[in-house]
């Protein structure tokens, strides 16, 4: 039996061999598919991950309160859009001692700028730095870490010390220092003097925006540097217990709204997001991505089974002969099926691990040139593996079976 089967394979391989143009071409068609499959689900993985990587580390007992809600509402008809007003200085100042609930932090925070120059001594970076002014609270509430040195502490915040925490880009080679420790160095933010304390661990990029290229200093600092009209703060709190966190959103909410004097009747002007269903907002997107993958692989995978079986049946049509006389010196008709089946199937998997293959390392160039957590897709690999079965049995059953029925006298005639 095992003899047999050796030989079937033996003669799959060798008939594959003598049409090899017309198996590369078919080899190539099914592999498009499953590259397209691969290559996709991998890029989508890789999003997944980063965005994971970058939003749950603040934990899910974090919500915040901001300007609008993540979700924007596109209106027709001639609608008004409803433009929420910015949180101001006064508002996230009374949310702070009014809000009052127990065992939270209330963080407090705003970007000055996205494009400053930091210097040292004579040495200075160029205009992308941003500058964040903080409380003592916010590395906490935001899940950062500081990698080396320490944290702003209510003292430092309160006395509106001159220090700063920076990003972890600061620290290279090729940084600000030269690859000189930063603590204790004394840097240049608009003229101002600030002595590094901390430095924060990595934290990559996300969609090609470093993260890694910021500065922190207290609150009451930045605001003085930066007095543009209009800044909008924001505000975040954490909950120690997360049983306790929907208590602490209506808590909050209902703080928020006394402080904007919204009576009963109207409807909240501002928006709250919880850290988790950001996340899973995000997530939802990539269902779609997900969706699109499928169609376009399927639709590539159901044209290389129609290529698939047509190959077969001129390989049956071609080979007519020599099933004829294979009928003759005994083989059954199991035999003949299981050879041309066989072929089917050596031809499908080989298009199915060349693209795997191309697809991996289509995510993988998608994922490193847009800074996301490349991970192997196993899972779409599995898929990819099954399909081509799938594929190979659907396209070879045909095939096989009209071999498997034809008449050995009527064979040996074929010219």
């Amino acid at each position: 039996m095992f003899g047999l089967f050796k030989e079937n394979i033996r003669i799959a391989f060798t008939a594959i061999k003598s049409n090899l143009l017309r198996t590369i071409l078919t080899v190539l068609i099914i592999a498009i598919g499953i590259t397209a499959l691969v290559g996709i689900l991998s890029a989508v993985t890789a999003l997944e991950n980063t965005i994971s990587r970058d939003f749950a580390s603040m934990g899910a007992n974090t919500f915040n309160i901001q300007r609008y809600d993540f979700t924007s509402q596109r209106r027709g008809g001639g609608e008004t859009e409803k433009i929420n007003p910015i949180i101001n200085y006064r508002e996230v100042r009374e949310f702070e001692e009014n809000f009052t609930y127990p065992f939270t932090k209330t963080a407090v925070s705003f970007t000055g700028t996205s494009s400053a120059e930091i210097k040292y001594e004579n040495a200075k970076t160029d205009p992308e730095v941003t500058v964040v002014g903080i409380n003592e609270h916010f590395l906490d509430n935001s899940g950062l870490e500081v990698e080396a040195g320490r944290k702003f502490n209510v003292f430092d915040i309160s006395n509106n010390s001159n220090m700063a925490i920076l990003g972890s880009d600061f620290a290279k080679d090729e940084g600000l220092f030269k690859g000189r420790d930063p603590i204790g160095k004394r840097i240049s933010v608009r003229g101002a003097k600030f002595t590094v304390i901390g430095i924060l661990e990595s934290k990559g990029s996300t969609f090609g925006n470093s993260q890694d290229l910021r500065v922190l200093i207290p609150i009451q600092n930045a605001r003085s540097l930066y007095t543009q009209p209009n800044i909008n703060y924001n505000l975040s709190v954490k909950v120690g217990n997360k049983e306790y966190l929907d208590a602490a959103q209506d808590e909050a909410i209902l703080t928020f709204r006394n402080i904007r004097k919204l009576n009963p009747v109207e409807e909240n002007n501002f928006g709250l997001e919880r850290s988790d269903d950001l996340i899973n907002r995000i997530l939802s997107i990539t269902t779609y991505l997900n969706i699109a993958a499928w169609v376009i692989s399927i639709i590539t995978i159901f044209g290389s089974s129609i290529a698939l079986m047509n190959i077969m049946l001129v390989s049956v049509t071609e080979r007519t002969r020599e099933i004829g006389i294979r009928k003759a010196l005994g083989a059954k008709k199991g035999t003949i099926a299981t050879q041309f089946f066989m072929e089917t199937l050596i031809i499908g998997q080989i298009g199915g691990i060349l693209g795997i293959f191309l697809g991996i390392l289509i995510g993988f160039a998608v994922s490193k040139g847009v800074g996301f957590d490349f991970t192997t897709p196993w899972v779409a690999m599995l898929w990819a593996t099954g399909i081509t079965i799938f594929v190979a049995v659907l396209a070879g059953s045909y095939p096989a079976a009209k071999a498997a029925k034809q008449d050995p006298i009527e064979s040996l005639r074929y010219e």
